[in-house]
């Protein structure tokens, strides 16, 4: 088990990439701290199963990630455990789709709400945590239109490329804790997210993918697991595309 012994805090859980790496993680002997926007009985029966399967603890941890007040108290409850901390993954975004002059300000600020401010402060919480202890792997899930860009989306691209940029930054920085920071660039997964791209234009994202196919989830969070794990361990400032062949 490569994560045997460890505890993760994971956001976006309850679907998507969030939720296959929470599922991963916890298959290779990981606690996880399992983040959602809302609470979820269905979610909290899956995990409740899924620690029983791996014989590790699966923690439902909720909060509004444009609520500062929220992420406070979540990881004030977290900080109470009185235990390691030694990953973070953070994985839930917001895509709200626009050509750019139809683009309001107020759309542009709610998703570098969620997809920047939000996880920066999430990250100033357990990275003082990793401090203390002189460990840790953060991990950001950026996008492959940070760098290539995307016809629509230049509120979430310009949000996924701020994530890059506290990447270097912060892996810079952090790097005498003994703290890794890297991110993550996936293509095409199918995801809800991908989902409703409109049939035109999701067939002409998939044109430009060498390997013919979309990605999944699982693909994704085999890389980060490789980044979460004692495998990666002198990778640090790196952003992994996971998008087959696209760049």
């Amino acid at each position: 088990m490569l994560l045997k012994g460890k505890t993760a805090l994971i956001t976006g859980c309850l679907k998507g990439i969030g939720r296959s790496a929470m599922e991963l993680f916890a298959k290779e002997g990981c606690n996880v701290w399992a983040c959602g926007q809302h609470e979820d009985p269905a979610f909290e029966e899956a995990t409740r199963v899924l620690a029983q399967e791996s014989g590790v603890t699966v923690t439902p941890l909720y909060f509004d990630l444009t609520d500062p007040e929220q992420i406070k108290a979540a990881m004030k409850r977290v900080v109470s455990a009185k235990q390691r901390l030694d990953i973070l993954l953070n994985v839930a975004g917001l895509t709200r789709d626009s050509l750019f002059h139809m683009t309001t300000m107020e759309s542009m600020k709610s998703v570098f709400e969620v997809n920047f401010f939000s996880q920066m402060l999430i990250t100033q919480y357990v990275t003082k945590l990793m401090v203390r202890q002189k460990s840790g792997s953060v991990i950001f899930v950026s996008s492959f239109t940070a760098m290539d860009g995307n016809v629509g989306q230049v509120s979430y691209s310009a949000s996924k490329a701020a994530l890059i940029g506290a990447t270097k930054t912060l892996a810079a920085e952090m790097a005498e804790h003994n703290i890794r920071v890297n991110a993550v660039a996936p293509g095409v997964i199918k995801t809800d997210m991908t989902a409703v791209i409109p049939p035109d234009a999701f067939q002409a994202l998939c044109a430009r993918i060498p390997m013919g196919r979309v990605g999944l989830p699982s693909e994704v969070g085999g890389v980060m697991l490789f980044l979460a794990s004692d495998l990666s361990s002198y990778v640090t400032g790196q952003v992994v595309r996971i998008d087959g062949g696209m760049g």
